[in-house]
């Protein structure tokens, strides 16, 4: 039952997020595509003309971070076999990062620092605990084997991005490098659910 119930958790906040960044950059003053290739994740969650629904990109924010310290800590920690601590520590960091991205908004010089601070937790902090995870189970099935690939490859694109900074098409190694999070804690609702 527990693993139902941490599984459920962690699919609908990675489904939220899905539906809730489509949605507000259905709404953004820009069209669609050029909302997901030439804008930030973190531009949809700033709350002024652009992005009308600002709220609820910061809502998925949020939810995507409790998911994951919740489902974590409530039943995904019975299947680490080694590590625990340091993923444990990696899980916190990772969620907290993501949950200060949705209260603390970029775009505002007073507070941009810890928004950044909180991007990098959830981004970086998030593709070290895949590829923990994915060498601290019992197994290293295709579980393990999907979730080191997500990791190396969300660390890479964030690599990329963090050299890119300054270029036009910065904003897709973003996501690339945030969407491994997300596809990760939906197989993991469902390897928690079927379990």
């Amino acid at each position: 039952m527990k693993s139902k119930v941490a599984g459920i958790a962690l699919i609908i906040g990675s489904l939220y997020y899905v539906v809730a960044e489509a949605v507000s950059a259905t709404f953004f003053n820009a069209s669609f595509s050029n909302a997901y290739v030439f804008h930030a994740i973190s531009e949809l969650g700033i709350p002024n003309l652009n992005s009308p629904l600002f709220w609820l990109m910061n809502s998925a924010f949020i939810l995507v971070g409790l998911a994951l310290i919740f489902g974590y800590f409530y039943r995904f920690k019975d299947f680490i076999v080694k590590n625990k601590a340091i993923i444990s520590i990696f899980t916190l960091i990772t969620g907290l990062g993501v949950i200060i991205v949705g209260m603390i908004h970029g775009g505002n010089p007073l507070t941009s620092g810890y928004h950044t601070l909180g991007a990098v937790m959830a981004i970086l902090g998030g593709n070290v605990m895949l590829i923990l995870i994915s060498r601290s189970m019992d197994d290293f099935g295709d579980y393990q084997k999907t979730t080191l690939i997500l990791g190396i490859f969300g660390l890479i694109s964030f690599w990329i991005m963090f050299f890119i900074i300054g270029n036009a098409y910065m904003p897709v190694f973003e996501r690339l490098s945030v969407y491994t999070l997300i596809i990760w804690s939906f197989i993991t609702g469902l390897f928690l659910v079927k379990s």
